[in-house]
């Protein structure tokens, strides 16, 4: 993979980085919190909540389709002795949307991650003005990890929240909830 002037990873022609949600988990999320290595190393590792939505293309590693990147980024807690995520971000904040959603192995006998939907709101809340930027969260279920001593995990319910999780921004203005 060749790096153009913007120092962007160029993936070569054909390729479409295109996982299915199964594949983001068992080889990127759950290597990243094993610390096991990854296929390739073309997901930015960045604190989102940092930035607008709009500013974080430019913070991508890689060019993936139109309108989607893919980032490991930390998860914050809004209370220190709390569960609940501090979801506040530059402009803004990320509120969810819908239930969560089992995700299981291909075999579909295991869940092994949930996956849950968010939107971006600008301002604060409650008056918060909803825009078309989507943020899907990925949470790993205890036993997808072999080591449940790992660092920098706290306990919620029956997940871990460990320190980075994968987050799948797609901007659309069709958006089925």
């Amino acid at each position: 993979m060749d790096k153009d002037a913007n120092s962007k990873i160029q993936l070569p022609p054909g390729f479409r980085f295109h996982p299915s949600d199964e594949e983001l988990i068992v080889h990127y999320l759950r290597n990243k919190v094993t610390s096991s290595p990854f296929p390739t190393s073309f997901i930015a590792e960045i604190d989102l909540y940092n930035y607008n939505p709009w500013e974080l293309p430019s913070l991508c590693k890689a060019l993936f389709r139109e309108d989607e990147w893919y980032f490991f980024t930390p998860r914050d807690r809004k209370y220190p002795n709390g569960v609940r995520p501090n979801r506040a971000a530059a402009s803004g904040y990320w509120k969810a949307i819908g239930t969560d959603k089992p995700i299981f192995t291909s075999c579909g006998i295991k869940s092994i991650v949930v996956k849950k939907a968010l939107v971006f709101y600008k301002g604060r809340p409650p008056k918060g003005s909803k825009t078309d930027w989507i943020m899907h969260e990925y949470r790993l279920h205890d036993s997808t990890i072999s080591n449940s001593k790992q660092g920098g995990s706290m306990r919620v319910g029956q997940f871990h929240e460990f320190n980075f999780s994968i987050w799948w921004f797609l901007m659309t203005n069709s958006v089925n909830y």
